[in-house]
């Protein structure tokens, strides 16, 4: 049985009248009559008792009436209250990132977030992984990537570069000096990022391949951090996890002028036709926040 037939019922009903209801409706006054015939032939019923001035529901039609109409209002209610359809973003918004990002940018912002929006709820996973936001899923993805993200199926938003500089403790370079040139890294101990990615040091007209290989590897840039903070020696981190230390200075940052380049950040979500207003103010939320500290300095 059509739906829309059958509201097209309770309002001929409600109104008495075919031209009442087209009113209402914004019809034609022809197509709410074939729409009442069809659903009459449909049902092998007559519903309305006709004249030339007059539209009475017969016994089917109150019948019908009585148990269809609570139905479509319960259902024009349902439907009016779902969270995207109303002025204000509301809901669970479920999103992932690295982990990186949420410890050193998304409590923060997530924080703020949901004090502008108290009707949204956030639910966070910290995944390394790449994430199939559709079968698990997620709102949006917060991803770091070297190159253009190219699958058709999500929709991306560029946040911003990344870069990756060089830092060390104040109190390994009071034992070890200060290097002047990437060429002296090779005279110092290295804490190494164990990455496939082709890390090169840009600066003064030069690019410098830093050591490769250091005296501690790991594969987590929180664990990079710490032991730089202990004096491990020197090696990359983000700027957007190092500079809070270095304004306390518990980090400093070496080599100023060089850096690496790293790519970009970006904000993903599923490219649906109307994005849910809490994605897009989330989105618009974290850009407005990246404007004031970018990723990359």
């Amino acid at each position: 049985m059509d739906l829309n037939q059958l509201a097209l019922f309770v309002a001929v009903a409600e109104g008495r009248g075919f031209s009442s209801a087209a009113k209402k409706l914004g019809l034609p006054k022809s197509s709410v009559s074939r729409g009442i015939a069809r659903l009459e032939a449909s049902m092998g019923v007559q519903l309305l008792n006709r004249t030339t001035r007059t539209v009475a529901l017969s016994t089917a039609g109150a019948a019908l009436y009585e148990r269809v109409s609570p139905m479509l209002a319960a259902l024009r209610k349902s439907v009016g209250e779902l969270p995207e359809l109303e002025d204000a973003p509301s809901g669970e918004l479920r999103i992932t990132a690295v982990v990186d990002w949420g410890t050193s940018v998304l409590a923060d912002v997530i924080t703020r977030f949901t004090a502008r929006y108290p009707a949204v709820s956030v639910d966070l996973h910290l995944d390394n992984r790449v994430v199939d936001l559709v079968a698990e899923g997620f709102d949006a993805a917060l991803r770091l990537s070297v190159t253009p993200l190219k699958d058709s199926s999500l929709r991306a938003r560029r946040l911003g570069p990344l870069a990756l500089r060089l830092y060390a403790a104040p109190s390994y370079l009071a034992r070890k000096g200060m290097p002047r040139h990437p060429r002296e890294l090779e005279d110092h101990a290295w804490v190494a990022f164990r990455s496939g990615l082709p890390l090169r040091l840009v600066g003064a007209g030069e690019t410098v391949l830093p050591p490769r290989r250091g005296a501690i590897q790991c594969d987590d840039m929180l664990f990079m951090r710490e032991a730089l903070r202990l004096g491990g020696g020197i090696g990359y981190l983000p700027t957007m996890l190092a500079e809070p230390d270095v304004a306390e200075g518990r980090l400093v940052n070496v080599l100023p002028k060089w850096s690496t380049p790293l790519g970009s950040a970006w904000f993903v979500s599923t490219a649906e036709r109307h994005m849910p207003r809490k994605v897009a103010a989330f989105r618009d939320f974290l850009v407005e926040t990246l404007k004031q500290r970018p990723l990359a300095t």
